[in-house]
């Protein structure tokens, strides 16, 4: 396995590949605390080295449900309807084999007047669902994921979206800070105002102890440099453990 975007075609199904629809508080980003049903689409072919969610990358046909399954499970884990917050994430939903069901789950889910998040991993700006959804967490990837993050993506979300998103990068350490900060002092350059959320989100891996000096040093880094980013830290690790799913 490389850092390197794996290009996997496959073909349209009619069924949504789902890999898990469940009902947890925001763990990490700027909507920590927020209660929200959780729609996580199974395939990706980013290949983070660092991803703690390696279970979704495979497209398993055997995981495709229809859209009313899918609408269904929203609302019942949602206390049949009262929480009108979703994430879809994955996984990968931006994958072009899961564009037409995303964008079908979206409209679907607008007209039911829910807010939406979509978990975009960075490798593509897709206007037809960006334009619909309330907001986008966009990852920006760090040298540890061995996966890069063209900055013409983020200038495009900086001139369409300036104030629906925000950009998120996993810190592992002093290597991945200093890139994540050449990136926005790049980005300072050619654009007129970063006037959105950009959160640090500090590394903490599957079968590790809660990495407090991790944490520490990214806190301290930031301030060093300005205080230019938010640092928020992944609160259902702490809660649940970093090996938990659905939480």
């Amino acid at each position: 396995m490389t850092g390197k975007n794996r290009l996997i075609m496959m073909p349209i199904k009619k069924d949504h590949l789902i890999n898990s629809i469940y009902r947890a508080t925001e763990g990490e980003w700027v909507s920590l605390g927020r209660p929200q049903i959780f729609v996580r689409y199974q395939g990706c072919a980013i290949g983070c080295l660092n991803c703690d969610s390696k279970d979704t990358w495979d497209f398993s046909q055997d995981m495709g449900i229809n859209l009313e399954s899918v609408i269904s499970k929203v609302h019942s884990e949602g206390f049949d309807g009262r929480i009108k917050n979703v994430s879809i994430t994955g996984g990968d939903p931006l994958h072009p084999s899961h564009v037409p069901h995303v964008l079908a789950l979206v409209k679907a889910l607008k007209e039911k007047n829910y807010y939406i998040n979509i978990e975009a991993a960075g490798s593509r700006v897709v206007d037809e669902i960006f334009d619909l959804v309330d907001y986008i967490s966009f990852d920006f990837k760090t040298p540890s994921t061995g996966v890069k993050t063209p900055l013409k993506n983020i200038q495009k979300m900086i001139g369409q979206y300036q104030s629906k998103f925000q950009i998120k990068a996993v810190i592992s350490d002093r290597t991945d800070f200093e890139a994540t900060l050449e990136a926005y002092k790049s980005l300072e350059k050619t654009e007129t105002s970063l006037n959105f959320p950009w959160v640090l989100t500090p590394c903490y891996n599957t079968e590790e102890e809660f990495p407090m000096s991790r944490f520490m040093n990214v806190l301290s880094w930031n301030e060093e440099a300005g205080g230019v980013f938010r640092v928020i830290g992944q609160q259902h690790k702490w809660v649940w453990g970093p090996d938990q799913k659905q939480v």
